[in-house]
């Protein structure tokens, strides 16, 4: 969050030739982005995030981008942040900040105080009067941790370092099912070394923007690699290692319906199949329908694996 960003929000002018009504959102979207921005201007926030703040569509979110950097008012900087590393990142044009500003000295203080033994004075001393007259107050440095508001994006950032609890463990069993539903989260969840890559996630975490949902969504992947890759114990059992990605299925109804969820919410899956002004819930029931039939489902199995699903699919007998 940067209030010099977001006040510069509040006052900026727009074109004249933009109607009220879309004044009005590209003051909604770049109050978004204004409040995601640091102490150098930019900010990452995904077209997702902005629809969640806004709580307008994403057509209209990209549009209203669009319109912005059309205005001069940010600026795609060519940078990509983000898991994906696919989140464009934006600086914002104009912004005054406080690092600009001339920080008065205490000569200047000095100058400016008033004779407070004066009997013309005929008001009462404030603190800062008091001491400016008695002693010299040390001038706090602008860039000091200690200057009050200037810090709070720092302060921010690492709040966000993923120190809450986000863990969901109702949200992560489902999400492992889902992935695979060959193995038992329960299996996963309760072995002794799941607390330890835990630990490990969120370090590798600590420094991505990630929701609470992303975070139990990616963590159930790290969890099933993990038991595959470094646990597994089936040479010792003497068990085949054949894995469920060598065994084809078909999608059970409770995927069906998260996938279809997934794949309206993936861009360059909607923006190829979905139709124009269709919601996401339209869209997405489309897709739950479609994904019934096994010929169709195996036919977009490459964006079911982008959204989570480990596997593969039969085709139509």
């Amino acid at each position: 969050m940067s209030l010099d960003a977001t006040k510069w929000a509040w006052d900026v002018q727009f074109p004249e030739r933009a109607s009220g009504s879309l004044k009005a959102l590209k003051r909604l979207v770049l109050l978004s982005l204004a409040d995601r921005a640091g102490e150098d201007h930019t900010c990452f926030p995904s077209i997702n995030r902005l629809r969640d703040d806004t709580t307008l569509d994403r057509k209209t979110v990209m549009k209203i981008i669009a319109e912005l950097i059309e205005d001069g008012l940010i600026a795609d900087t060519g940078e990509r942040k983000g898991v994906t590393k696919q989140v464009k990142v934006y600086r914002l044009c104009g912004v005054s900040g406080r690092e600009n500003k001339t920080v008065p000295t205490t000569e200047l203080f000095k100058q400016e105080s008033p004779d407070l033994n004066s009997t013309e004075s005929g008001t009462v001393p404030t603190m800062e009067q008091y001491h400016s007259s008695h002693e010299r107050v040390p001038t706090i440095p602008p860039n000091s941790p200690n200057s009050g508001t200037r810090n709070l994006p720092k302060n921010l950032q690492e709040e966000s370092k993923n120190k809450k609890d986000w863990f969901c463990l109702k949200k992560l069993r489902e999400e492992i099912s889902l992935a695979d539903d060959s193995i038992e989260a329960e299996t996963i969840l309760n072995a002794k070394w799941a607390e330890r890559e835990k630990r490990a996630f969120e370090i590798y975490n600590q420094d991505k923007s990630l929701c609470d949902e992303l975070m139990n969504f990616h963590f159930a992947d790290w969890l099933l690699n993990a038991h595959r890759n470094k646990y597994s114990n089936t040479e010792k059992t003497g068990y085949s290692k054949t894995t469920a990605s060598e065994n084809p299925k078909q999608l059970s109804d409770k995927q069906i319906a998260s996938f279809a969820q997934k794949l309206a919410h993936h861009p360059e899956f909607s923006s190829k199949y979905s139709e124009p002004g269709e919601s996401f819930e339209k869209l997405a029931a489309r897709i739950a329908v479609k994904l019934q039939n096994p010929t169709q489902a195996k036919k977009w199995e490459g964006y079911l694996k982008q959204v989570g699903f480990s596997g593969s699919l039969k085709e139509a007998a």
